[in-house]
């Protein structure tokens, strides 16, 4: 018998949680949230003992001791900026995640693995939460003293994606320069320098490709213009640039596949939309490439978008005069945190410490 980890990501309309004995699956579930359960909540942290109860029933459902647990492991919130690693839950990270700036359903995710562990008598970690900060200075300067560029993104799949190729490829991470597309709800392209990630766009809060439901980079004076019109509120433009923009506000929808479909049938919209998608990844891939001084070992397409063949034969065609390109289709966040857990477990890395 190995170590039994629970790993729980939460998202805005689902909960999804593993449970592995050492690296073998043993359960996995994906508990979704209708639209009318999670209006009745004011705000996302009041979901807290709700969503713990239904992950507790899961277990139960599936007869699963939680005293046989080693340990839990949640998704990272948007705590203030630290570097990549596991950390353990501690009594200050919580407080910063019930009061987060930023709302997520993510801020949730070392919450639950805390109250959960506490429950099973064990301990609870996060790892490469979306605010981990490996950046260089020179990436974070901009134009305009008052806004720096801040990185917010999908850390966790990235670092996973990106030593999963180097386990395949022979590669040693931290010698590596590889740059990562993780392209999902919203799209994060980052340049890995030898076992850091020295440069990434912020995917949630405006900066980089558009996406399925993020705005990306808006030229700046047009921006400015919308924001004095009188025509949208604070909340609304808000809402354009982390959850109502790119494909939604042209298309309607943030599925890719249906964009697909759609431009199976003639829809030349639809076309000319997602191929300026793909266009902007691909021109974020190059400046990343630029941060790497051109010494780039591979480019890495992750996420659910990367299921769509379209989109990273597209993103070939580009990009490959660059480096070589591999599609690693998924998020695999689950297992990346369980991963991260074990590793723990073992010995074989000392957690660091949230201060």
């Amino acid at each position: 018998m190995g170590y039994k980890v629970l790993a729980i990501n939460p998202g805005s309309t689902s909960t999804k949680i593993a449970l592995y004995d050492d690296e073998r699956p043993l359960l996995e579930v994906t508990l979704r949230h209708k639209t009318e359960e999670i209006a009745q909540f004011p705000d996302i942290i009041n979901q807290l003992d709700w969503r713990r109860g239904l992950i507790l029933t899961a277990l139960r459902e599936k007869e699963f001791d939680i005293k046989q647990l080693a340990a839990v492991i949640g998704r990272g919130g948007l705590i203030r900026p630290i570097p990549a690693g596991v950390y353990e839950v501690n009594s200050r990270m919580r407080y910063d995640l019930r009061n987060a700036q930023m709302k997520h359903a993510c801020n949730l995710g070392g919450l639950l693995a805390a109250q959960i562990a506490h429950m099973a008598g064990v301990k609870a970690y996060i790892a490469d939460p979306p605010v981990v900060d490996e950046m260089d200075d020179a990436a974070r300067i901009t134009g305009m003293p008052m806004c720096p560029r801040k990185p917010i993104f999908h850390a966790l799949n990235q670092k996973a994606t990106a030593r999963l190729h180097c386990d395949r490829a022979g590669l040693v991470y931290e010698q590596a320069n590889l740059i990562v597309a993780h392209m999902g709800g919203g799209i994060s392209v980052a340049a890995h320098r030898q076992g850091r990630i020295v440069d990434v766009n912020n995917a949630l809060d405006g900066d980089g490709p558009f996406a399925p439901d993020r705005a990306g980079s808006i030229p700046s004076s047009e921006l400015i213009k919308v924001c004095f019109s009188g025509q949208y509120t604070r909340e609304e433009l808000l809402k354009f640039v982390s959850s109502k923009g790119g494909l939604v506000a042209y298309l309607g929808t943030n599925s890719v596949m249906e964009v697909m479909g759609r431009i199976a049938e003639g829809d030349q919209r639809a076309q000319k939309v997602l191929d300026a998608m793909c266009y902007n990844i691909a021109k974020q891939i190059g400046a990343m490439a630029a941060a790497l001084s051109g010494r780039v070992d591979g480019i890495l397409l992750t996420g659910g978008i990367a299921y769509n063949e379209p989109v990273t034969d597209y993103l070939r065609d580009r990009c490959g005069f660059i480096a070589p390109v591999t599609v690693y289709p998924g998020e695999n966040e689950l297992e990346a945190l369980v991963a991260n857990a074990l590793v723990v477990l073992r010995g074989s890395v000392e957690p660091k410490v949230y201060a």
